[in-house]
């Protein structure tokens, strides 16, 4: 196995169009002897599918979803990033990768990012060009609105539902291909292991959900486009399925896990309401554009909001503390998450929260309501329109721009976010860690890819609003079906595998005996129960802010539940048969040990970046002090086991191109 990042030479501005026109290629008629395995249906699985599909390659595509368009990229609501410069602000390739570089806390690959800034061109002519609806302005052009963390207009959007009109887009061109023979559609297939054939992945073991049924499946190569593992938290934005599953059998066959510990925690999710809820409700970044963030100055009338006696609109102005605003005043509420995230923990850590529980900030509208309204009114020739029709108006134009996020608010909470100020409160969202790869997006596993969120590579520690769905996508259509290459032209001659061999024998055995084992346990307790138990330790003790003493207690409280967890879960049903319950354990299980994992990580890390905040390393103003002389590299754990340490391979970051510096939004 190999841990080079086969970054090429060159300038920074080159390498990929260089790179790009010199590496190997497989000739038409030899990517028909090929299969291609692609585990993951979500913007990258279902583009890199699509495109390889499209390219030649016999394609083989597993989701454990009813349809591939169930996956959670379809929740993605504020928009996708491209340095178009539609709004003729300033924008160009080098400032999103400036942004993305420094949004990241200076902890990812100078030339990962700039291809990614680079394609991100292509990616709206290829998203336009299927139809996604993309909002307009007034003179038909695709429209642009800000983000977290930058000072231009570069996110695309479709109202509040990106995510989706970009999925549709990708899975219409993988169905055209599933149609035409060259993609072979797996539907409620959970990839369970990874099959390794003379060190290179050759296969993976999977479950059919309807059946219980184990199979085996062969290819040249694996492609993992599984998503994020931000579900460890048990409480989070994912939807309820998104597990680790798939990239954790991965690690346990070899492939190093990369940055576990960085979490993204997004700032503006609706706040928890009780003990028993089991997931969380994100509200667009994009709101942060018109609405704007405070908590009342003084305690007594936080406490009276709390208290259900007084309400946001019954807070004076001169009482209201728009802290974002006040303490970065070059960017406002449009601070990167990370920051915009522990300002609000800050808030209400100080007795300011506004929720019953007292988790939660204010997300206002009524200035953007009422600055639309005057401008409405203006343009409709309206003269000293009164404030109700000021208001009228200006709802609507905020309808408009936000109006299904505005439902969906209050379809959740109850309350109408045009009267009231939004209560907000950060919520696990993201992992920026994922399986280490190199250039090619290729793991230190041959013949293993990982793409979208699954990897590692552009992020660095804390990732840009709008920036993941343009990650998926770029990884998927532009960047893996030219560097996949790489591997497979010195597959051309290699025969297809066959799935009976003892490889593949002994791995489905290894796997059938780790679910009979947890069937078999018959304990007591739930796997729910289990689940919510390993979340709550994980978010206390590894997620918004995390110390030394914190991490290592919770490093034992985690193994000892792991060990109760074999002990005492009850699984009801058995393996040959449907049984969400089953799939719900090995998910759990898995969970367990990535847990642990980011514990370690996190403790080794001494030194606050992006969203992995160390108590012991902030500057007086409480903003993160990063150590660039000792931490300036990438974290790629090879697991050993529960009785073994992981060992810990770095990646040593050069930038050769941006000055290593503090970042400051102030």
């Amino acid at each position: 196995m190999s841990f080079d990042s086969n970054i090429p030479p060159g300038p920074l501005s080159e390498k990929w169009t260089r790179y790009r026109g010199t590496m190997n290629l497989v000739a038409p008629n030899n990517k028909r002897r090929i299969e291609i395995i692609v585990v993951g249906t979500g913007l990258a699985g279902a583009s890199a599918a699509a495109t390889l599909g499209e390219l030649g390659y016999n394609v083989k595509c597993f989701t454990f979803h009813d349809s591939p368009r169930r996956a959670h990229s379809i929740a993605a609501q504020g928009g996708i990033n491209a340095a178009k410069n539609y709004a003729n602000d300033g924008d160009s390739v080098y400032r999103l990768f400036y942004d993305t570089i420094k949004g990241g806390d200076y902890r990812s690959r100078e030339a990962n990012v700039h291809r990614l800034a680079e394609v991100s061109r292509n990616i709206i002519d290829q998203a336009v060009a299927q139809g996604v609806p993309f909002a307009r302005d007034y003179g038909g052009l695709l429209d642009n609105r800000s983000f977290g963390g930058v000072q231009v207009s570069r996110t695309f959007y479709a109202r509040g539902q990106t995510g989706q009109q970009l999925l549709l887009g990708a899975y219409q061109a993988l169905s055209r291909q599933i149609a035409q023979g060259s993609v072979e559609m797996y539907n409620r297939h959970e990839m369970l292991d990874l099959v390794l054939v003379g060190g290179k992945a050759r296969g993976i073991i999977v479950r059919n959900l309807l059946t219980g049924e184990l199979e085996r499946h062969a290819a040249h190569c694996v492609v993992l486009a599984t998503g994020g593992y931000g579900n460890v938290f048990y409480l989070s934005t994912n939807a309820m399925n998104c597990n680790v599953t798939a990239a954790w059998r991965a690690t346990r066959r070899g492939a190093y896990m990369a940055n576990p510990c960085f979490t993204q925690i997004h700032p503006t999710c609706i706040p928890q309401s009780g003990d028993y809820q089991s997931k969380l409700t994100l509200m667009s970044e994009s709101l942060r554009n018109d609405g704007r963030v405070w908590v009342p100055k003084n305690q007594e009338d936080a406490k009276a909001i709390r208290e259900g006696k007084k309400t946001g609109n019954d807070i004076k102005e001169e009482n209201r503390d728009y802290f974002l605003e006040r303490r970065y005043p070059a960017f406002g509420n449009l601070v990167p998450r990370d920051v915009a995230s522990r300002a609000a923990k800050v808030a209400c850590d100080e007795g300011l929260g506004v929720a019953p529980t007292g988790l939660a900030v204010f997300l206002d509208f009524e200035d953007a309501i009422m600055r639309y309204g005057k401008s409405k009114a203006h343009s409709m020739g309206l003269h000293n329109p009164g404030d109700s029709k000021i208001r009228e108006l200006g709802e609507k134009v905020v309808e408009e721009k936000y109006g299904n996020l505005f439902e969906m608010y209050e379809k959740i909470t109850g309350e109408n976010p045009y009267k009231l100020p939004m209560k907000i409160y950060p919520a696990v969202h993201y992992t920026m860690g994922g399986l280490w790869v190199d250039y090619n997006l290729e793991t230190n596993i041959p013949g293993l890819f990982a793409i979208g969120e699954c990897n590692f590579s552009d992020h660095g520690a804390n990732r840009l609003g709008a920036s993941a769905l343009m990650q998926g996508l770029a990884d998927g259509y532009f960047v893996l079906p030219y560097t996949i290459g790489q591997f497979l032209s010195q597959e051309i001659r290699t025969p297809k595998f066959n799935p009976d061999a003892k490889e593949f024998l002994d791995t489905e055995k290894d796997t059938r005996e780790r679910l009979e084992r947890m069937v078999n346990v018959k304990g007591n307790q739930s796997v729910e129960s289990f689940h919510r138990r390993l979340g709550r330790i994980m978010w206390d003790y590894c997620g918004m802010s995390r110390n030394a003493d914190g991490l290592k207690k919770a490093r034992k409280m985690i193994q000892e539940l792991r060990e109760e967890f074999y002990r005492d879960v009850f699984v009801p049903g058995a393996i040959n048969d449907y049984n969400p319950e089953l799939e719900k354990a090995q998910r759990v299980a898995d969970f367990f040990e990535l847990g642990e994992l980011m514990v370690v990580d996190a403790l080794d890390r001494n030194e606050s970046c992006g969203g992995h905040f160390r108590e012991e390393y902030q500057s007086e103003e409480g903003e993160a002090l990063r150590n660039d002389e000792d931490y300036a590299y990438v974290s790629a754990w090879e697991y050993k086991g529960w009785d073994e340490d992981p060992v810990l391979h770095k990646e040593e970051l050069v930038f050769e191109n941006v000055e290593l510096k503090t970042r400051s939004y102030k």
